[in-house]
């Protein structure tokens, strides 16, 4: 039997990720499917549209075995940090298959182009790029010598260095992209999470693009001025996580000439810092997650139960003896610094969603799919 990892973020959760279960399904019809959920605040700096709740809900819904919790400390972080977390995590439950959805669609490119990277010659090289002033993006595909910029194809690469450097026993498996991420253009049903945040941000039905689900409604005004104050009131910004020095001062000088987010950004983009580090930055000020706590982002400490079904509960029984980290269901049992920085994000998110989150995050038990 295969046991089939996934890590999903589901910003919402909408009809392409459906198609990737049917077709996981498909491909691997007597698997079990693993569901490794990002939560409250994500990759590239986003505030999610659907809570943590909801989004496992619907993992189970449509086919999911188990779901399980990237905590924040990780699921905030830059690609690296996030899918060797997610890797480790998945490792745990013994998954041999690691399912991703690719643009590319090749796991040889993909796999050299990952171990490239791995190479100690390449970091020279990404730092001396980085040194004269370009972008992250763009010194990564000088390094590479290989043009590659979608964010799941990146992902990708940090899935499989994470399988490589780690030497799990873990196949990586690519889906084809029904869609392309930059293109905010497209109308038939399946369009990338991007495409869907566009139309609602425009006001537009997006029924068509998504199986169902609850889409929260976000307070970024809230969200503005609670970072405004951080930012004004906190003397010492370059402790927290990815605050590099000197753009603190930038952020000082810039903070009372912005009025929103999304000119603060403006304000504080550079060749140096893409939109998706500040946005990541702004996240880490807000909850207060430091330099300090730096050692938290290396390892996992315990894989957090966020749902299951019956044929899920079985497998999970079946490997239980054999699991390094500890598999947690009593929520409230947890004595670990990740789970602190965890209820601070799930306070912060309550705060800008007026969502009852905590009902959820306090309730002690993982949600159980009912035949």
């Amino acid at each position: 039997m295969d046991i089939i990892g996934v890590v999903v973020e589901y910003n919402p959760f909408h009809n392409g990720h459906l198609y990737q279960i049917n077709k996981i399904k498909e491909l691997y019809p007597n698997s079990i499917i693993i569901i490794c959920l990002n939560g409250y605040f994500l990759e590239r700096g986003e505030i999610s549209i659907e809570t943590k709740e909801e989004k496992t809900r619907l993992a189970l819904k449509y086919g999911a075995d188990l779901v399980i919790e990237l905590p924040f400390v990780f699921g905030s972080n830059s690609a690296d940090t996030f899918a060797d977390a997610s890797v480790k995590l998945l490792n745990n439950l013994h998954i041999n298959k690691l399912v991703f959805g690719s643009e590319l669609n090749d796991v040889n490119v993909l796999t050299s182009l990952a171990k490239k990277q791995l190479n100690k010659s390449f970091d020279k090289d990404l730092k001396k790029y980085l040194d004269d002033g370009i972008n992250y993006p763009t010194a990564l595909n000088k390094a590479l010598g290989y043009k590659i910029d979608t964010p799941n194809d990146l992902l990708a690469i940090s899935y499989i260095k994470s399988i490589l450097n780690n030497k799990f026993d873990i196949e990586p498996i690519s889906i084809k992209r029904t869609n392309d991420y930059h293109d905010n253009s497209l109308y038939d049903d399946i369009v990338s999470a991007s495409n869907i945040r566009a139309r609602l941000a425009n006001k537009e039905d997006i029924s068509r693009y998504i199986p169902e689900g609850n889409i929260v409604n976000i307070n970024y005004d809230l969200y503005f001025n609670l970072l405004k104050y951080k930012i004004l009131s906190d003397s010492n910004l370059e402790k927290y996580l990815t605050v590099d020095e000197g753009i603190d001062n930038r952020l000082k000088k810039v903070i009372n000439e912005s009025h929103s987010i999304e000119e603060l950004i403006a304000k504080t983009k550079s060749k140096r810092y893409t939109r998706n580090r500040i946005m990541r930055m702004f996240i880490h000020i807000l909850i207060g997650l430091t330099k300090e706590d730096k050692e938290l982002l290396v390892n996992p400490e315990y894989v957090r139960l966020l749902g299951f079904n019956k044929e899920g509960s079985i497998y999970l029984n079946s490997i239980k003896k054999d699991l390094n980290l500890p598999i947690i269901t009593k929520y409230r049992t947890i004595d670990s610094k990740i789970k602190e920085y965890e209820d601070k994000a799930a306070n912060i998110y309550k705060m800008l969603t007026n969502e009852d989150v905590l009902k959820f995050e306090n309730n002690n038990k993982p949600i159980k799919k009912e035949d």
